[in-house]
């Protein structure tokens, strides 16, 4: 028998609410869970390890200087989540996504959002993101965000809100498959009781979805996924997602540029590639486009994509709506281009390029969460209420040096879900990554990646910064008490 209390009453429980009451979408878990005794648990967790550690489910941390790869802890207690609300949060993620798509394709086009004053638009044309190479290229489908990573969080009011987009490279989703996995193998009995939607259909949605926007004369596309090589932090997800594909998985040596096309080595000489879901910046794509120093691309590369002989998933140029100091503008992306108010709402953002922004920040900097614009996973923030005095002295000054690479927002309430700890149960915080793939259409599985901060108290759920993930459960149907 298991007692579980929330962290307190500022944090939304996704188990518990008030008065210990299980909520509706738990309770056939809480029953399943008070039976099970902690010696059987903790047995269980040490299996899901085992195994994880026995298939290569491993990353590996930039600046560690081991360069040891490490085990994403996995949590064996699911968040679930019910149907209504995956409706919402569904019709939120796809609403967003559309309107950023087409933010990107108006950027490198008419720029009429510049043109209406919306965003300013210095600071869309001189943004470390935006690539002038990819001006008036028209794309399959007009689509830039072929897959799209939407962080979201529940705040203590019991309201989902949007943390930041990631349409780079996202990654995330091999652990979402491999979690749901390992889930059905440790306890198939829950999933004979729970009605739950399935998720191992993602990587035929994503074969599908890339498949969509090849070039328009290509019957029968070749697609290859292009990786930096196996010393990237990722590189278990790229071998994972082409293998379940049934795609290659290259590396920028095993491609060439001849006659106006992009050519595969095989051992059955060349072979054309028409869709490149690469894993990889901009930056290092083309050595002939971008950084000339790159062993990593594929010299020529940019050259058959702006002459529509081969499509680069996701698009060359994103990286602008990528940008954190981009995100406050995505609300009035979508009333702007989809006539429509929000689902998914924004947090609130002070952008510290703007003086007034800039002075409020810097006097409230203990309150606050701090991040770079450019920054991801983890690195590079200042979270104010965990940080020592010296830590805040030592951010303020590089504030200073720099202002318009910061934005801040409030230290937000990200909900609790009860997480198997050294100690037992406990509640950990938590977020929401779901994946939309966009090609043909705007979809995505229904499920996600759960990250979970371990640590007590901790809100930094990221796996490079020591956090853990969850599988996601969305209910097909929601259960009435």
């Amino acid at each position: 028998m298991h007692q579980i209390t929330p962290l307190d009453h500022t944090h939304y429980d996704e188990m518990l609410a008030a008065g210990q009451e299980v909520r509706p979408s738990y309770q056939h878990f809480a029953s399943w869970l008070n039976q099970a005794t902690p010696d059987w648990l903790r047995n269980k967790q040490a299996e899901a390890d085992t195994l994880f550690r026995r298939v290569g489910i491993t990353f590996a941390v930039y600046g560690d200087e081991s360069g040891a790869e490490r085990l994403i802890p996995f949590d064996t207690i699911p968040r679930i989540i019910s149907a209504a609300e995956w409706k919402t949060l569904e019709a939120g993620c796809i609403q967003r996504v559309t309107a950023l798509n087409r933010f990107l394709h108006d950027i490198y086009h008419e720029q009429d959002i510049l043109k209406a004053g919306i965003i300013p638009a210095e600071q869309i044309l001189t943004n470390a993101g935006y690539q002038l190479a990819m001006q008036g290229i028209d794309l399959p489908r007009q689509v830039y965000a072929h897959i799209a990573g939407v962080d979201i969080i529940r705040h203590s009011d019991g309201g989902f809100y949007v943390l930041e987009d990631n349409l780079r490279t996202p990654s995330g989703v091999s652990y979402m498959l491999e979690n749901r996995k390992m889930m059905m193998r440790l306890f198939p009995e829950l999933f004979a009781s729970h009605d739950i939607t399935p998720v191992e259909h993602y990587p035929n949605m994503l074969l599908d979805t890339l498949r969509s926007v090849s070039p328009p004369e290509v019957d029968n596309p070749t697609v290859v996924v292009l990786t930096p090589g196996q010393y990237n932090s990722a590189y278990f997800e790229h071998a994972f997602l082409a293998s379940q594909m049934g795609v290659e998985l290259v590396e920028g040596q095993d491609l060439f540029v001849k006659n106006g096309h992009v050519y595969m080595r095989t051992t059955s000489g060349p072979q054309r590639v028409d869709v490149i879901y690469r894993r990889l910046d901009d930056a290092y794509l083309d050595p002939l486009a971008f950084n000339a120093g790159s062993m990593l691309g594929v010299p020529g590369l940019m050259s058959v994509y702006r002459e529509g002989r081969v499509s680069v998933c996701n698009a060359v140029g994103t990286g602008v709506a990528d940008d954190k100091s981009i995100y406050p503008y995505v609300p009035d992306m979508i009333r702007f281009y989809l006539g429509e108010e929000p689902i998914l709402h924004n947090v609130p953002t002070w952008q510290l390029r703007k003086p007034d922004d800039l002075a409020y920040v810097l006097d409230h900097l203990p309150e606050l969460v701090v991040k770079e614009v450019h920054g991801a996973g983890g690195y590079g923030m200042l979270v104010g209420p965990a940080a020592t005095t010296e830590e805040i002295a030592a951010y303020r000054l590089r504030i200073l040096e720099d202002p318009a690479n910061f934005i801040a927002q409030p230290t937000l309430s990200l909900s609790t879900c009860p997480t198997f700890v050294e100690a037992g149960i406990a509640p950990r915080h938590i977020d929401l990554r779901p994946f939309v793939l966009s090609g043909k259409k705007v979809q995505l599985v229904a499920g996600g990646l759960t990250r979970v901060a371990l640590r007590e108290g901790s809100l930094v759920v990221n796996s490079s910064q020591g956090g853990g993930t969850k599988d996601t459960w969305i209910l097909k149907e929601d259960i009435t008490c």
